[in-house]
């Protein structure tokens, strides 16, 4: 074990030594996981180039000239991929310079994209990607009205170009909070959804030469152009809802659009109307381990939600809505190993492991549909690549190796420093305070 870390240590200091030349890197006799759902395979080989992946698996060979990481005794899996957050979007959270989640005194809502706001050198961006985590659905919060804006997702390189993908969704409240930004109720804010699906759908037939109807509009020009790619079907639609008879409701509005690509996230009650997502269609990003109900429209929160959902053939993958969102992705991997451990428990539905890693790797990439270019070893995806000390499910594992497009990356970060600093602290290296 100490010669392949030593080997493995090795490895990645050379290539920290090279990280922007053109690149073959082949990491072999781990334990690879694909992350698309399927088993572990022992004895894999990742082959890396230019950034890629090349070939993962059994029996791949290692290209000649190829710089070789062995990883025996280790798990390899891809980097794993945050379903929903605020990464990069907030700092200090009550300390509002430094917490750019959401426009609440703007004039602006569906309008708004994340993208100029998204900071790569937050705290926060370390600590998660040295705990694994190599890409993220990042989302603003609402402001005084449902659309929230545009999100992104974004790589946690220890860089500036930290956006993979910019406006990839628009994302809207509903259920209790959507309801309490629309006047109240939820027939308001159900009638404001709708009504600014129908002001961008006449602002689209405009635009093709159709009357449209401006007299009465209600979403100002940009908000409403804003939200032409969703009522069109080119830009998805991520809908914050919980309750089972909100989620029927949300999927209704297909009759009506029929080009919607929706995204659910949330959805604590979605094991109640299981069916009806999976026949839908529509992916859903769930909060993993809700159970006892911190609002009325959780009341039939289960911990057995996802795996229900799963049994009934939605695709569902794991998120982190509203729970430390903008700091604490490195829960996901617990989260996954806690539905992985629920198979355990006499009457509960949880995931099996496969399934349970795809969830928070190839999962959300696919439904955000990004999932051709990442979120998996299949080839061709970005060579986002984690090496593990034991399995990534478990509390007690962590990477000693985390790459992002083909590039190792540092895994130090503020937490481990003051971890290191106040371990063994020496006489006279801590702050004044500390010396009374």
């Amino acid at each position: 074990m100490m010669k392949s870390l030593f080997s493995l240590s090795v490895a990645a200091a050379a290539l920290l030594a090279s990280p922007a030349l053109a690149q073959t890197v082949a990491i072999t006799g781990g334990k690879v996981v694909i992350g698309d759902g399927s088993a572990p395979i022992e004895g894999g080989t990742v082959v890396l180039r230019d950034g890629k992946v090349v070939a993962a698996g059994s029996g791949v060979a290692v290209p000649a000239g190829a710089q070789v990481v062995d990883a025996s005794g280790r798990w390899v899996t891809p980097g794993l991929f945050a379903g929903f957050s605020r990464l990069g979007l907030v700092e200090v959270e009550a300390v509002n310079e430094t917490n750019d989640s959401s426009a609440s005194r703007g004039e602006f809502s569906a309008a708004i994209d994340v993208t100029p706001a998204i900071n790569p050198k937050v705290s926060a961006v370390a600590v998660n990607r040295a705990a694994g985590i190599t890409r993220a659905v990042v989302a603003p919060i609402a402001p005084a009205a449902i659309f929230a804006g545009m999100g992104a997702v974004i790589d946690l390189g220890d860089d500036y170009n930290a956006v993979t993908r910019a406006r990839a969704f628009q994302f809207v409240e509903l259920g209790e909070t959507g309801s309490a930004k629309a006047g109240g109720s939820r027939a308001s804010a159900f009638l404001e959804f709708r009504n600014a699906l129908i002001e961008a759908r006449a602002l689209a037939n405009g635009q093709r030469g159709v009357p449209a109807h401006p007299h009465d509009a209600l979403l100002n020009r940009q908000d409403a152009a804003a939200l032409v790619p969703v009522v069109n079907g080119e830009m998805r639609l991520l809908v914050h809802v919980e309750r089972a008879a909100d989620i029927l409701n949300v999927l209704k509005l297909r009759e009506e659009f029929p080009a919607l690509k929706l995204v659910l996230a949330g959805v604590s009650e979605g094991w109640l109307v299981a069916n009806q997502i999976a026949a839908a269609g529509v992916p859903v990003i769930a909060s993993a381990l809700n159970d006892l109900p911190s609002e009325f429209e959780k009341t039939a929160a289960t911990q057995s939600n996802i795996g229900r959902m799963k049994r009934a053939g939605v695709t569902v993958s794991i998120g982190m809505i509203n729970d430390n969102d903008a700091h604490r992705l490195h829960y996901s991997p617990q989260y996954a190993g806690n539905l992985v451990a629920l198979q355990r428990v006499p009457g509960a539905s949880g995931l099996t492991w496969d399934q349970a890693f795809a969830a928070i790797s190839s999962g959300p990439a696919q439904a955000l549909g990004v999932d051709a270019m990442l979120g998996s070893l299949k080839p061709g995806r970005a060579g986002d690549v984690v090496i593990w000390d034991g399995d990534p499910l478990e509390l007690s594992s962590a990477p000693v190796a985390v790459m992002i497009d083909g590039v190792q990356q540092p895994l130090d970060n503020r937490q481990a420093r003051l971890r290191d600093r106040y371990r063994t602290p020496q006489e006279g290296a801590l702050p004044k305070a500390y010396e009374r």
